[in-house]
């Protein structure tokens, strides 16, 4: 009886597999942005990344519809994301740029990009497990790790259908990489496509807007890119306004909250006192 219960426990389904299949082959595919980099293969480096993002966003979607989350599946997605979107961006940005006129500086400022995206994703898993308002699942809590590493490359992405040799400057993705890295450490409110809702009476127009997009994406793609990064960038102080308005509306629930169980409390010594008169 214990040999088969040992047995069952060796065997693990395939759908618990699929959402780790699907990080590893995210650590993979940012390891090698890497090795295209050494190569000066600068398209190829920045795709990618982006297949990493991608399969980053598919594996816990993967995990939930097929009952497949686990213990190991979380850290195993955090090793993947700290390298894909830590690691792997600041040494293509090194070797593209930052090498070139600030030597050690561009280093450290490799160093301090990976550090803040570590941060970052501690931070993360640490307030997982904490009680949050129904509305803070529509924010992220600094700029998300993928959206971090794709928006990054966001100059050397201009570059590919640009002449121009300022977007290649040190000095300039040196500015925009400490950026990056504060806005990932930092507590500022971003938008969590993951719950996005669309209406009915919109879910045609979507799926034409989608169809333009691939399109544009198949005739366009980087300058599409870039255009979806500055859209990125741009929803920021809208995020942090909505996010505040939301957290005011919080604190003018409790104060009422708090005042009607003060008053709850009193009521009943005025009547006794007034029944005490009588």
């Amino acid at each position: 009886m214990n040999d088969q219960r040992r047995n069952r426990l060796r065997v693990l389904p395939l759908n618990s597999l699929i959402p780790n299949m699907l990080t590893t082959l995210a650590l993979c595919a940012g390891l090698t942005s890497v090795r295209f980099a050494l190569d000066e293969k600068w398209e190829m480096a920045v795709i990618a990344i982006l297949a990493a993002g991608i399969l980053d966003g598919l594996d816990g979607r993967m995990a939930r519809l097929l009952k497949g989350t686990s213990k190991f599946g979380a850290e195993l997605d955090s090793l993947s994301d700290f390298v894909s979107f830590g690691v792997a961006p600041a040494l293509v940005m090194f070797l593209w740029t930052l090498n070139e006129g600030l030597a050690k500086a561009g280093w450290i400022i490799a160093l301090v990009y990976t550090i803040c995206c570590g941060l970052r994703l501690a931070r993360f898993n640490s307030m997982l497990d904490k009680e949050q308002p129904v509305w803070a699942a529509r924010y992220f809590t600094g700029i998300a790790a993928p959206a971090g590493a794709s928006i990054s490359l966001l100059f050397m992405v201009i570059s590919f259908y640009s002449d121009a040799e300022f977007f290649r400057s040190p000095i300039l993705n040196a500015i925009w990489l400490l950026m990056m890295a504060f806005l990932m450490a930092s507590r500022i409110p971003t938008f969590s496509i993951k719950r996005l809702r669309i209406s009915r009476r919109f879910i045609m127009p979507f799926l034409v807007l989608v169809a333009g997009l691939a399109a544009v994406l198949a005739s366009y793609p980087w300058q599409l890119l870039s255009l979806i990064a500055v859209v990125y960038m741009a929803t920021i102080p809208f995020a942090i306004t909505s996010q505040r308005r939301l957290k005011l509306q919080d604190a003018r629930k409790a104060e009422a909250k708090a005042a009607d169980e003060k008053a709850a409390k009193t009521k009943p010594l005025s009547s006794v006192k007034d029944d005490g008169e009588a």
